[in-house]
């Protein structure tokens, strides 16, 4: 059969062309200015524990790394994508098309894909609804073309806390990043755009986009919703609720004050700290992340990211593709966002998944010593009293990132989507008459209680640490817990299961400093649910003057708080890790300040391992359909990935 060869595939001259007539329609829309760059990006040189990881990182890399990009430059030689398909296979990708299948069949403008995660029970990925249709007509404006490429799972671990779904958690990222591949599978497309928010969304959209790195990518946010129920005051309702002080009906009432629109939770849990990385990475337009849904604002980003996605094709002369652009050092860049902010902690499970997708290998001592270097600068929920609103308006990522680029503890000379240079992330957008623009962002915090400077810290390291000992390696998030609780030396109670501490608690068994064990939690062993259904429990306790804490090879939330938890202990006890030789009274120390985690016991290597009845996790809400992901998975440290 003939080939359909499209023009564009073998006429460089019309493809500069286009590009050049699309990158001044983008320039008008956007108006990303360059000026403050040139102003930075020779203040300072990078900082040596930064640069020492860097290369640290970049050599460990340099074998898979380069196989990546082979990879990604012979799947990029050919032109674009659709030069390749014959006619029958362009007839049906463009059948339902409209009023597109003319410039979709004449192949002269730029096709882009959406990978959607919409759905409209995550109240963070809601306003994608509307998004298909907006990047359409935002396409058509400018001469390019759109489809839906495909949809993606999309759960949400707030519904999921403490219930069996909760063990499909993890595992949904690898799924998000195979379905994502299915999608770009049609080979139709010159750029990516890509709708997710939430906790595994971003991650396995990520891992795809990397896997298809020779097609640029452009990540596109929905924003937050307002400001609710304070952050604190819920999480006072919960503790009451749990200590039997407050009635069903108040939990309710507090937490529908709370979560009561469209948008990303309010809370620096892991969706928020998600659209974090993707500012740091150079992944999103600059200041896109924080910008609340259904805003005219939000609009004319959506409206901006089409235009820049379609100027950065390899039919133009400005390409940029996602392989390119995710190097070690925009990893790094996302490390040090991560600890600047006090992050998630799922970031340290998902950054070497995604890390390895592009040809890079991340290790526990390069977050350990990044840690080291760069201070906190935030203090937003449960870190603070603040939510993401509240740090937006006081600054926000311009302006943690001028600082960060002026200390020296980020690498200036990325490639992003907006440009070259990391400094361009420094300024904010706004609507004025004239259309969309960026203009420098806040030159200093306009609230130290929530944001403060490099030089000036809430405290000098940022938010994880790195724990090591007899009982394997863990990290825990130190950013909200109080220094003086940094440091425990208590019995161990252990257990199996999150509902037998509840049941413990109900009938009064934690009487002395305790620390918790709940074991068996791993990805091999039931898929690593996050265990935040603990913290109020594990809050009533420490409030009630006992010293605890939580030792667990399963996972917290991004939500984590006062209480020290040592969490992703490696090697799991379904591997015959550590954990499966403890016993009730051990005495454990949790050490967070020398990065610390041992059982001070002479016999623990000699012990038997504990053979518990794991059927349970095997079945029910869909569990059955993943034991191929439990007997394949990797461990923690290396992302509990099923995929690389």
């Amino acid at each position: 059969m003939p080939r359909c060869r499209n023009n564009i595939g073998s006429n460089w001259h019309l493809r500069v062309a286009l590009a050049a007539r699309l990158q001044r329609d983008i320039c008008s829309v956007s108006a990303i200015r360059y000026g403050c760059w040139e102003a930075r990006k020779n203040v300072m040189q990078i900082d040596s524990r930064i640069a020492a990881v860097t290369e640290r990182i970049r050599t460990r890399s340099r074998k898979s790394r380069n196989a990546y990009l082979d990879r990604i430059a012979r799947a990029a030689e050919d032109g674009p994508a659709r030069a390749h398909l014959s006619c029958s296979n362009q007839a049906h990708a463009y059948a339902a098309s409209g009023d597109d299948k003319s410039a979709l069949a004449e192949g002269r403008a730029p096709h882009l894909g959406i990978v959607t995660a919409y759905n409209d029970m995550l109240s963070a990925h809601q306003p994608f609804e509307t998004y298909p249709q907006q990047i359409r007509d935002a396409a058509r404006a400018i001469g390019a073309t759109a489809q839906v490429a495909g949809g993606v799972p999309a759960m949400c671990d707030g519904v999921t806390q403490g219930q069996p779904g909760m063990e499909l958690s993890l595992f949904s990222r690898d799924v998000i990043a195979l379905s994502a591949g299915i999608a770009m599978s049609h080979n139709c497309f010159d750029a990516a755009l890509w709708l997710g928010v939430c906790d595994k969304i971003v991650p396995g959209l990520v891992m795809a986009a990397a896997t298809f790195g020779h097609v640029p990518a452009v990540f596109m946010p929905a924003g937050p919703m307002t400001s609710g129920l304070p952050n604190d005051e819920k999480a006072k309702v919960r503790q009451a609720f749990a200590a039997g002080a407050a009635s069903r009906a108040d939990l309710m009432a507090a937490e529908m004050a709370s979560y009561h629109g469209s948008g990303t939770c309010t809370f620096y849990g892991t969706a928020n700290t998600n659209q974090m990385l993707m500012e740091f990475m150079g992944l999103h337009l600059p200041g896109a992340s924080f910008v609340n849904p259904g805003t005219p604002l939000r609009d004319a980003l959506t409206a901006a990211a089409v235009s820049r996605a379609a100027g950065i094709t390899a039919l133009g002369s400005d390409y940029r593709p996602t392989g390119r652009i995710l190097d070690e050092r925009a990893l790094v860049n996302g490390i040090v966002g991560l600890m600047a902010t006090g992050g998630s902690t799922n970031l340290v499970l998902h950054l070497p998944a995604m890390a390895r997708a592009a040809g890079i290998e991340l290790e526990l001592t390069d977050f350990a010593d990044i840690s080291e270097a760069v201070p906190l600068m935030a203090k937003v929920y449960p870190n603070g009293l603040a939510d993401v609103n509240h740090f937006h308006a006081a600054g926000g990522l311009g302006y943690m990132i001028g600082e960060l680029l002026d200390a020296g503890l980020l690498h200036p000379d990325v490639e992003t989507i907006a440009g070259p240079g990391l400094a361009r992330y420094t300024e904010e957008p706004r609507l004025t008459d004239q259309g969309l623009v960026w203009v420098p962002g806040a030159g200093e915090s306009l609230n130290d209680r929530i944001l403060r400077p490099a030089g000036q810290p809430f405290q000098p390291s940022g938010g994880l640490r790195h724990l090591s000992g007899n009982l394997g390696d863990a990290v825990i998030k130190t950013s909200a817990v109080a220094a003086e609780r940094q440091m425990i030396e208590a019995p161990a109670r252990v257990f199996h299961d999150q509902r037998e501490v509840k049941l413990a608690f109900q009938t009064n068994e934690f009487t002395q400093d305790t620390i918790i064990v709940v074991r068996f939690q791993g990805p091999g062993a039931n898929g690593m649910p996050e265990l935040h259904s603990l913290t109020p429990i594990l809050s009533v306790l420490q409030d009630r003057g006992l010293k605890v804490a939580l030792v667990t090879d399963g996972r917290m939330s991004g939500a984590s708080g006062k209480v020290p938890a040592a969490i992703h202990v490696a090697p799991e006890a379904a591997a015959g890790g550590p954990l499966a030789r403890l016993r009730d009274g051990d005495i454990i120390r949790l050490d967070a300040r020398h990065g610390c985690l041992e059982a001070l016991v002479d016999d623990l290597s000699d012990r038997p391992v504990a053979m518990p009845d794991l059927s349970s996790n095997q079945f029910g809400i869909g569990r059955e359909l993943f034991s191929l992901f439990r007997r394949q998975v990797g461990p923690a440290t290396s992302g509990a990935s099923t995929l690389f």
